[in-house]
């Protein structure tokens, strides 16, 4: 398909999202994303459900270039169904890179993280973790994308240098992005979940901050507060 069907074909398709759109879940989406913080702003949305992306995905199937036409509208709806099609495999880690410089919403940035990120490379994750990693790094949404990354590393228990981690969220974390918070957050939860020698350390950390600490949730869900949420998992281990 060329970038100008592309384009065409991608009209048609925000057309049917705009369709499938719902105003209760516009109203929802625009007032908080799921990690609380301010969600897509109605002109950036349809408030499409996502088992309907999913079935309009199913529909039009692999399709590349209409993704990156989808993509490049900004649209949450339409970059969610993007993510969905693309093949992951043709994006290069530049494009990669500016894709995740691109999604500002938790949704997208989060569907990002586990059908394309995830799948590529260890090699290549590592540079992308450690650019996206960087103090220097000012971009909220790119730092998110990073510390999902080394959560995600500490969680398979694969070799990281925790020491540095621990002083990193300590003295960042108070003043972070909401986004960025919410994947140091993980991390934080990670190493005190899997390396028992530091669990004290981390725990004593997140009371100190208190990061979501009243963090509303339904019965029977635990808190994204780490103190609970380390000592809920070590728990259901023993």
């Amino acid at each position: 398909m060329s970038s100008t069907t592309a384009v065409a074909a991608a009209k048609k398709v925000l057309a049917e999202l705009e369709a499938l759109g719902d105003e209760k879940r516009r109203r929802h989406n625009a007032k908080t994303g799921p990690d609380g913080i301010a969600g897509a702003p109605p002109d950036m949305q349809f408030g499409c459900k996502t088992g309907d992306l999913r079935k309009v995905a199913k529909t039009l199937k692999a399709d590349h270039e209409l993704g990156r036409a989808l993509w490049k509208t900004g649209n949450m709806d339409a970059q969610m169904l993007a993510i969905l099609i693309m093949k992951p495999k043709q994006l290069s880690a530049e494009q990669l890179d500016t894709m995740v410089r691109e999604a500002r919403f938790a949704w997208v940035a989060d569907w990002l993280q586990s059908y394309v990120i995830k799948g590529r490379p260890d090699g290549e994750k590592e540079q992308l973790r450690k650019a996206w990693m960087k103090k220097s790094e000012k971009d909220g949404w790119v730092a998110r994308a990073g510390w999902q990354l080394t959560a995600s590393k500490i969680n398979r228990g694969d070799e990281t240098d925790v020491d540095a981690l621990l002083d990193r969220i300590e003295k960042e974390m108070p003043r972070a992005a909401p986004e960025t918070k919410w994947t140091m957050n993980s991390t934080l939860a990670a190493i005190g979940i899997k390396h028992a020698e530091h669990r004290a350390r981390a725990i004593a950390i997140a009371e100190a901050i208190g990061l979501y600490k009243d963090w509303p949730v339904s019965k029977g869900c635990t808190i994204p507060y780490v103190p609970v949420w380390v000592d809920a998992m070590v728990e259901g281990k023993n």
